[in-house]
């Protein structure tokens, strides 16, 4: 039933996640807003299902809402940039990785210095 009161809809993709945003309509024809997060989870055998978060948001609420909203993101920006953590980290892991994998190549090239010597030769 809920679905016929819908009046306006937008979907961001994130990734695993989606976010719909939707305008819906109460029984008294004054409008809302509800913001619905999706999660897809994959089990081991393949199979998938998702995990759904809403938030309801009515017209009294959207003035702070908004204000709120933009203070928190601009205070993330602001202390963090718009750089994804994630992603920096895992270009430093990469790169940590190659580096660790050079000095054991090195370390490996030089114990090939070294003479072999057979045991029974002692």
């Amino acid at each position: 039933m809920l679905e016929k009161e819908e009046i306006f809809s937008k979907v961001l993709r994130a990734g695993r996640r989606t976010y719909f945003f939707d305008v819906r309509a109460t029984k008294a024809d004054d409008y809302y807003i509800t913001i619905t997060e999706s999660k897809k989870f994959t089990e081991e055998d393949g199979s998938f299902h998702f995990k759904k978060h809403k938030i309801y948001l009515y017209k009294e609420d959207f003035a702070a809402f908004t204000e709120i909203l933009g203070e928190m993101t601009s205070y993330v920006l602001n202390h963090k940039g718009e750089e994804v953590i994630s992603e920096r980290h895992q270009k430093d892991f990469k790169k940590e990785y190659a580096t660790e994998r050079v000095s054991t190549e090195d370390s490996v090239s030089s114990i090939s210095n070294f003479t072999d010597i057979d045991f029974d030769d002692i």
